[in-house]
């Protein structure tokens, strides 16, 4: 039997069989799931209904995430899958899905943080290079001034600090990895950030004590 999206085959909402009045429709045909794992990037084309492409990811290693408190994106790689409120088998076996919590490298951001307000991203495990080659570079007075304001505004999560720290951001992919071919998301920040990290510990204890 093939895969259907029609629901004729379900029952109404008083718990009555619907009647078979027609077999399947190549309209209402759905395809296998594509269970895009962690790996190096292999992307293959789809013919859909109209002659439209559907770029179905079977592997992906990074993707496009946007850090929306400091307005920017950047691509960056995907360490590994860390939660998915579907299903844990997902996250044991690292697959690439619309809505899973992942670890993203956090280099590219940090790099980013540093040039555009000149100083560090966290106070934690500075190197003293650092802070002679930002001191040896000379700004003009109207560069300084500038620099100067936007360290005003340069204040971060101590959540987020800690991440940048161990050099691993949580994110979440917002796209659809097995219809768009791609894995881009969001960085979690606030309040999302706090309830996912919750969830993360009491999975793990569940985990802990079931061993």
């Amino acid at each position: 039997m093939g895969i259907s999206r029609s629901s004729r085959h379900k029952r109404s909402a008083s718990g009555a069989q619907r009647p078979h009045y027609r077999k399947k429709r190549k309209f209402e045909l759905g395809r296998q799931a594509a269970s895009t794992k962690l790996g190096p990037k292999r992307v293959h084309t789809v013919r859909v209904r109209g002659g439209n492409l559907k770029y179905r990811a079977l592997r992906l290693d990074s993707g496009n995430f946007a850090w929306a408190s400091e307005n920017t994106t950047r691509k960056t790689r995907i360490l590994t899958v860390v939660y998915n409120a579907s299903n844990n088998e997902l996250v044991r076996t690292n697959t690439l899905v619309k809505g899973a919590i992942i670890q993203i490298d956090a280099t590219p951001f940090r790099q980013w943080y540093e040039a555009h307000y000149a100083q560090p991203v966290t106070k934690k495990g500075v190197k003293k290079d650092t802070t002679e080659a930002t001191e040896e570079k000379k700004l003009s007075n109207h560069a300084q001034r500038h620099v100067e304001e936007k360290k005003k505004d340069a204040k971060i999560d101590p959540l987020l600090e800690s991440q940048f720290a161990a050099g691993r951001l949580y994110a979440a992919i917002s796209s659809r990895p097995g219809q768009s071919g791609r894995s881009d998301g969001y960085v979690l920040e606030g309040k999302e950030l706090e309830f996912y990290l919750r969830k993360i510990r009491t999975g793990k204890q569940k985990h802990a004590h079931g061993a």
